[in-house]
Formats: structure tokens, C-alpha cells, sequence
């Protein structure tokens, strides 16, 4: 059986990410032993279901300026070049490189830009499924080492290295 064939409603096209309907949030150790959590507000994407899913491709970008803690002063430190460098490094951005089927879900591979640095990234994905007017659904999880980009200082002690980014996608069906 195809991985078409396992997809009820399956769409082949192009997809836009809807933004207001999305959201990308992350979650990093502070002290060792708490959690902080966060959001983008500002991204963009486009997902490509090919025929065969597994031919299909992603691209996003992130406005790194867009983050948000929910403390304005979190906001701004992390903002800096002690952490993101939004004015120097303006966007984040993933592409894939390639999608492989695990039990019912994906594994979308690719490469993610941050802070000026390119690291191959594995993004474990539920597909949400398709509607008759043109809604795509998925939701996805990646864990990054956030020293492997240069983005603050090694070691962990305040900021856990760790962080683990999930999406709540819709898109909606060009044309």
C-alpha cells in the first residue's frame, strides 16, 4: 500500500501557511530545573504535496525579531547578540531534503539556518489530515541544540542547550 493510500483526502499541491490559524512555539530549561516557554509571531511557509508524499517539500522562514517570552525584557535580551542577533541575523529558515513515513506519521528531513549557521534537522510530523475546501493540518516536533548555531553561551547553566521547537500548521491550498 502507498502512503497516498493511507492519507484519507489526500491533496496534491501548492500550500501556503496560514498565520493566524498556526503557531511555532518552543520550550528551554532555565536554572537547570524550570521551563520557559515561547512563541514566533512572524513566519511564512510553503509545503509542496507531491503525488507521492514522500516527493513532497517544505520551506519556512521565521522572523527571529518576531520572538515572544511573554517578559519584554526577556524578549529584548534574547533578541540581542548575546542570543539570536535578530538585527544581524534577521530569519530562520528550514527547507527540507527529504520525507520518510514512520508507522502513520513523517519524518520531514532538512536544513535549518539560524544565527548564519546550516545544521540538517529530522522534523517528526502528525499530518492532521486534509479538508474538501483546502486546509491542510500538521503538527511537528524538533529538538535543537541551540550552541550547535551559536546562539548564546555554552554550557547551560542559566539557558538549558536543549530546545524543543513544535508547529501547529494550517495551510491553505493555493489557486
Amino acid at each position: 500500500m502507498t502512503a497516498t493510500a493511507q492519507i484519507p483526502g489526500y491533496v496534491a499541491g501548492t500550500w501556503d501557511i496560514d498565520t493566524v490559524h498556526s503557531d511555532i512555539q518552543f520550550t528551554v530549561r532555565h536554572m537547570g530545573v524550570g521551563k520557559s516557554r515561547g512563541r514566533f509571531g512572524a513566519f511564512q511557509g510553503e509545503i509542496v504535496t507531491s503525488a507521492d508524499p514522500l516527493e513532497s517539500t517544505v520551506t519556512a522562514t521565521i522572523d527571529t525579531a518576531s520572538i515572544d517570552t511573554g517578559n519584554a525584557d526577556r524578549d529584548a535580551h534574547v533578541r540581542n547578540a548575546d542570543f539570536l542577533d535578530a538585527e544581524q541575523f534577521p530569519t530562520a529558515t528550514f527547507r527540507s531534503t527529504g520525507v520518510r513515513q514512520d508507522g502513520e506519521d513523517f519524518v520531514i528531513d532538512g536544513e535549518f539556518t539560524l544565527h548564519g549557521v546550516t545544521k540538517p534537522v529530522s522534523l517528526e510530523t502528525e499530518l492532521g489530515g486534509f479538508t474538501e475546501d483546502g486546509l491542510l493540518g500538521l503538527s511537528g516536533k524538533v529538538v535543537l541544540n541551540r550552541t550547535d548555531f551559536g546562539v548564546g553561551p555554552a554550557g547551560g547553566a542559566l539557558v538549558g542547550e536543549k530546545i524543543t521547537i513544535t508547529l501547529d500548521i494550517e495551510a491553505k491550498l493555493r489557486g
